[in-house]
């Protein structure tokens, strides 16, 4: 699943692809995935064109002249940049048609992902994007907000941390990462957890978010690159789909346990 860092590979890397490029024609093969009315999305993209790309957490966020077009990924959604000439493969749910004679297609095998319209005035108020928590690195994220959101939460550390209402970004995979770089662990209760843990979490987020998004996020099995960019951060994953291998920091084996039915990867020693 794409986190906030293959997010923003994906933002940029569309930034410098499709920016000012006009759109001739838009066709949706799958109508379930546009929350918007869908004769509307497709009429007010044609025509239109991308004057940048914004991000908020895990969506995307295609400014037009006047509207904004918000996309999120969920599990496997990929854009694809294609010539007009290529034939639409079965998972290519909507083709975006530039004049220019290139496509940005969406490519969903699970059909999860969601785009929806809405007008510039209406961002902030869009329920979606008005949940979202902070995110890591951001200044108004502090031991004193966490402590707040924590308190009186009785169930594990990880599965609060993928409260997008919390921390805005943060998956499975940089959750399991920032819980083994603060020393906390991943089964430890919310109500628990103190200012000092707090606090280290918000450093660990902020630099291992920051870390990922220089290496262009992370490339496994759930998440691939479809832009021709490849992450480089799976490299320097200390716990995240290591069952097994010894602990870089005490030798000890990693553990790998269900939380919430997410699996959690875990030293045990490391935090104890």
């Amino acid at each position: 699943m794409p986190e906030i860092a293959e997010v923003e590979t994906v933002r940029n890397t569309l930034k410098k692809q499709i920016l000012q490029k006009r759109i001739r024609e838009v066709k949706v093969l799958y109508p379930k995935m546009i929350v918007s009315d869908l004769e509307e999305f497709s009429s007010v993209l044609k025509d239109n064109q991308f004057v940048d790309i914004k991000r908020r957490g895990k969506w995307l966020i295609f400014e037009l002249e006047n509207h904004y077009l918000l996309s999120h990924l969920r599990m496997e959604g990929k854009f694809f940049l294609k010539s007009k000439n290529e034939p639409i493969m079965k998972h290519e749910h909507v083709v975006i048609s530039f004049k220019d004679g290139s496509d940005l297609r969406y490519h969903d095998t699970r059909k999860f992902g969601r785009m929806e319209l809405i007008k510039k005035e209406d961002l902030e108020k869009n329920k979606a994007i008005e949940k979202q928590g902070y995110e890591p690195g951001e200044k108004e994220l502090t031991a004193e907000y966490l402590l707040e959101k924590f308190k009186g939460k009785n169930i594990a550390i990880k599965t609060i941390l993928l409260d997008q209402t919390i921390i805005s970004g943060l998956g499975n995979i940089y959750a399991n990462e920032v819980l083994f770089a603060s020393k906390i662990n991943p089964w430890k209760k919310g109500k628990e957890i103190t200012k000092e843990e707090a606090e280290q979490i918000i450093i660990s987020a902020a630099n291992i978010i920051k870390r990922a998004m220089e290496l262009g996020g992370t490339t496994i099995k759930s998440y691939t690159s479809s832009l021709g960019v490849t992450g480089r951060f799976q490299q320097e994953l200390m716990v995240h789909k290591r069952e097994g291998e010894v602990c870089k920091g005490c030798g000890n084996p990693i553990h790998n346990e269900k939380i919430n039915g997410r699996s959690t990867y875990y030293c045990e020693n490391c935090q104890k």
